[in-house]
């Protein structure tokens, strides 16, 4: 509070109040007066009464002397009066204005004029608040209470109190600011995007145009996991301060929910403006992060709906934008797209197709094929691999480049994995005892904490030894925390398991993954076996490939045979394996039997 300011209010309402408290406590011991003993009171009585009101002064003094309140009074113009000798007045005043003795000009807002027609009509008010600003520029919050009094009938002036609210008041914004804001960024929250974006729809603008851009984090469950959630908030803030270095002054940033961010440009002239924002987020957030030691790099999927202002509705407005962050997903990630009516279409088609995920395992819709995998030299089935199959009792046999990537999404492909390994277990214990079973994981289910326990529990129903099933991962488990990774491999080759990296030379390839992880075998990506034929490049990368696996003691098995001579040549670059389909196509469990027959006559 302005201390100058405060202590001249307070000064100059407090002296009648002080000075009827003297009065009151200069009364004690007094005896009643000569009126009272001539109404014929007797001297118990009189004792008795003047206890009790000795009693009722000393409570009265008490509550004046410990109460936060100050008191006012005014006379009937409504000026504070006083005679008190520290009331410091200019020397032309005899008194001060409520209004004046706290610097505000009753004009300046609509609750002043509100509470000088409550004055005007001599009528008490209760918790009139008032801001004051101080002489250090801060602002200090006042709650006014105030009574009429009269004399007669005739109007006197005003009494009442009043007290500094202004921790309350910082209390009050301080939740007001949480309830529309995220703690963490102090960015808007889900409500106050929602508030504002609703609020623009109706507003005018210098164009029709409004957009939303929805944002979320790729890699940002990958940072909390390794490097734990106080990074992971570190990562959040450093990613909100460049979203707001991104967007324009007017726009509104928000954090929507854990790695899930949204900017509103409410006037906006249309997809080229929203799409440069993007492509300047895409280029900011990719860039790396230095926190705490770590250098951490993430990437962003946007999706971005633009609209127009007169002709659409806030619940659309949002939707199509996240419909568009889906999209932006699905094709690769890091990347952004603008929503239009299509989007819909397929979203529809996906949510079909996760519905009937859910229900497909459970109904037995599931069945497996297998591929038999060949040793160049022998021409004989070293190993089949497993391939998941899906019959939908309406649309057939579903690809699984359509519903894979919906159960890696959702989790389904936890359960579902599961039952591939039971069931190629299974299976397995069927054949000849030569004779291994390889099957594909997914990320998902590598990062679910319980690989290890399903494969024990597959081996263990089928009583099929570890040394018979394989399993196949992609490049991108061995991104993941290197120790952990290294941790389940390791407990897997325990179990006799070997693993195989798939699909190998189409991602980072590093050598360092050969050299670090548990590996047995290396599968070469179809992309070069099929140009053998016309790639010098490709059969160099074959041979190079062969080659470091044999150095390293790995196997290595080739993909996507199709013709003899590719068959030849990866033979003559001494690959060990191969499998595609002029070996033999996927075939059912059933026929098996026959396929191995065939092949035997081959040979």
């Amino acid at each position: 509070m302005d201390h100058s300011r405060l202590s001249t209010i307070a000064t100059a309402i407090t002296g009648p109040v002080r000075r009827a408290r003297n009065w009151l406590m200069g009364s004690r011991g007094r005896t009643t007066t000569d009126a009272s003993l001539r109404q014929g009171e007797r001297p118990e009585q009189l004792k008795q009464e003047n206890d009790r009101l000795r009693r009722e002064l000393k409570r009265l003094s008490d509550f004046l002397d410990t109460s936060s309140d100050v008191v006012w009074e005014t006379d009937d113009r409504l000026t504070i009066t006083s005679s008190d000798s520290e009331l410091q007045l200019p020397a032309n005043h005899i008194g001060l204005k409520l209004a004046e003795a706290l610097g505000v000009n009753p004009l300046s807002s609509q609750r002043w004029m509100d509470y000088l027609q409550n004055l005007a009509s001599r009528r008490p008010f209760r918790a009139f608040e008032l801001s004051v600003r101080q002489a250090d520029g801060c602002e200090a919050w006042l709650e006014i209470n105030g009574n009429p009094t009269f004399a007669r009938g005739r109007f006197q002036g005003y009494r009442g109190t009043y007290r500094n609210v202004t921790q309350r008041k910082l209390y009050e914004a301080q939740i007001a600011f949480l309830a529309s804001h995220d703690p963490l960024t102090k960015l808007a929250n889900r409500a106050q995007f929602h508030d504002l974006a609703a609020r623009s729809l109706v507003s005018s603008g210098r164009h029709d145009g409004i957009a939303v851009l929805c944002l979320d984090l790729d890699g940002f469950k990958g940072v909390n996991d390794t490097l734990g959630h106080g990074l992971g908030d570190l990562l959040l803030l450093s990613v909100a301060d460049r979203l707001r270095s991104c967007a324009d002054p007017t726009d509104v940033v928000a954090r929507l929910g854990g790695d899930e961010f949204a900017i509103l440009r409410a006037d906006t002239t249309g997809p080229d403006d929203v799409c440069r924002l993007a492509e300047r987020i895409l280029a900011s957030i990719s860039e790396p992060y230095v926190l705490d030691d770590h250098r951490v790099v993430i990437g962003i999927s946007i999706g971005i709906n633009v609209a127009s202002r007169s002709k659409t509705k806030i619940d659309s407005l949002i939707k199509n934008a996240d419909v568009a962050l889906y999209q932006s997903k699905a094709d690769g990630r890091g990347t952004y797209r603008v929503f239009h009516n299509e989007m819909n279409t397929r979203l529809q088609e996906r949510r079909a197709i996760e519905a009937d995920l859910r229900a497909a395992l459970q109904l037995r819709q599931f069945e497996l094929y297998y591929q038999p995998i060949v040793n160049i030299a022998s021409k004989q089935i070293v190993a089949f691999e497993a391939l998941l199959r899906w019959n939908h009792p309406q649309k057939g046999v579903v690809s699984p480049a359509t519903f894979i990537p919906v159960a890696e999404e959702t989790g389904l492909i936890v359960p579902i994995g599961d039952w591939v390994l039971q069931q190629a277990c299974r299976d397995a214990a069927s054949w000849s005892h030569h004779i291994k079973v390889a099957v594909n994981l997914s990320p998902v289910q590598f990062k679910c904490g319980s690989l290890e326990m399903s494969v024990t529990r597959a081996l263990a129903g089928a009583s099929l030894h570890g040394s018979r099933l394989e399993l196949e991962i992609t490049e991108s488990i061995l991104l993941q925390d290197e120790e952990i990774t290294r941790g389940i491999l390791n407990k897997l080759r325990v179990l006799g398991v070997q693993i195989a990296i798939d699909d190998f030379g189409t991602g980072y390839s590093a050598l360092s993954y050969l050299r670090n992880f548990p590996l047995d075998k290396i599968k070469i990506d179809q992309s070069f076996v099929q140009d053998l034929n016309q790639s010098a490049s490709a059969a160099a990368i074959v041979k190079a490939i062969s080659e470091l696996g044999k150095a390293l003691d790995m196997t290595i098995v080739a993909e996507g045979v199709e013709t003899a001579e590719q068959l030849t040549i990866l033979g003559d670059q001494r690959c060990t394996e191969a499998q595609g389909y002029y070996i033999a196509r996927p075939q059912p469990a059933g026929k098996l039997m026959q396929m191995l027959n065939d092949l035997s006559a081959v040979a």
